[in-house]
């Protein structure tokens, strides 16, 4: 019986593909992610959720290729792992979930979802041309953005969510300049150990800054249910997740791969409604749609100039 169990579950794998299985497993689960950020951040600081997060899931990725005896890298590999760990973990990571903290689940995997367009932006100023249909697509998703926030003016008047929606927009920024860092300084060593040490420097180095600024509570004070939605953010978020998603770079055209950001922000507005209460009016709804139309085309002259 077991042996008819694990052939049926063999053949649906193999029908359907492991790569196209890690592309769903990264649209649903990356989206998942914001809401466990967003209840980890009720009860305890952000940055510190961050720090942990970080450590565990480095520590995890790290011990593990120690223990396979795994090549360290070497040079110059060294520095690109270094500003990597900066960049989109330090940066992007501890902005975008200090940010989640000022501002809903759902409006934050939006914002997240703009990246693209940073990366045009940042390729325009060092000097290369910017394409009609990148510049169609910043329009259309320019008035997605306006569209979602026809429901939130009044809320800029509020300085929290003032400087959720700045630590938001932060973060992708630097999320931009990571991928751009990464093409640009591509190396050989392992993608996955790589990772790992990002994730174990980037903790340290938010764990100097929250310590200096005395932003860090006692692991006591920490309830259970933030230790839980950390558990999740660090065995879904940085360890499944990131190995999906890398594997399905490697074995996936990236005209697919850039599916996963579009479903990201749906399933986070979906749930964030289901399971937290949070409002989906129809502004919102026009405005996504507008907006991921917008980031498709910005995604599609980005793959056509190979930036």
């Amino acid at each position: 019986m077991r042996a008819k169990i694990q052939n049926a579950v063999s053949g649906k794998i193999n029908a359907i593909g492991l790569p196209i299985l890690a592309l769903f497993w990264v649209s649903f689960f990356w989206g998942t992610t914001w809401l466990a950020s967003k209840e980890g951040v009720k009860y305890m600081p952000a940055l510190q959720l961050a720090t942990i997060r970080q450590f565990v899931g480095g520590i995890l990725y790290v011990g593990y290729f120690i223990l396979k005896k795994e090549p360290w890298p070497k040079g110059k590999q060294w520095t690109t792992i270094f500003i990597l760990a900066i960049l989109n973990f330090a940066c992007s990571n501890g902005l975008s979930t200090w940010g989640v903290q000022y501002i809903s689940s759902g409006l934050a995997a939006i914002i997240a979802a703009i990246f693209p367009i940073w990366i045009v932006v940042i390729c325009f100023f060092q000097g290369q041309r910017i394409a009609k249909l990148a510049i169609t697509g910043l329009l259309i998703c320019f008035g997605g953005i306006c569209v979602i926030f026809m429901d939130h003016l009044g809320d800029f008047l509020k300085p929290d969510f003032q400087f959720g929606i700045f630590l938001s927009v932060a973060s992708t920024i630097t999320w931009a300049f990571g991928i751009l860092h990464t093409k640009k300084k591509a190396a050989s060593f392992n993608p996955y150990f790589s990772l790992g040490l990002q994730m174990l420097i980037s903790s340290f180095l938010l764990f100097g800054i929250t310590e200096a600024f005395g932003m860090n509570i006692s692991l006591k004070e920490i309830p259970l249910v933030s230790w839980w939605a950390i558990s999740y953010l660090i065995v879904i978020g940085s360890i499944l997740t990131f190995v999906a998603f890398i594997y399905m770079l490697q074995h996936l055209p990236t005209e697919i791969t850039g599916i996963y950001a579009y479903m990201n922000p749906i399933v986070a507005i979906i749930l964030g409604v289901i399971l937290f209460g949070e409002i989906l009016t129809p502004a919102i709804a026009v405005g996504v749609f507008v907006t991921l139309m917008g980031l498709f085309l910005v995604n599609k002259s980005i793959r056509k100039n190979k930036i």
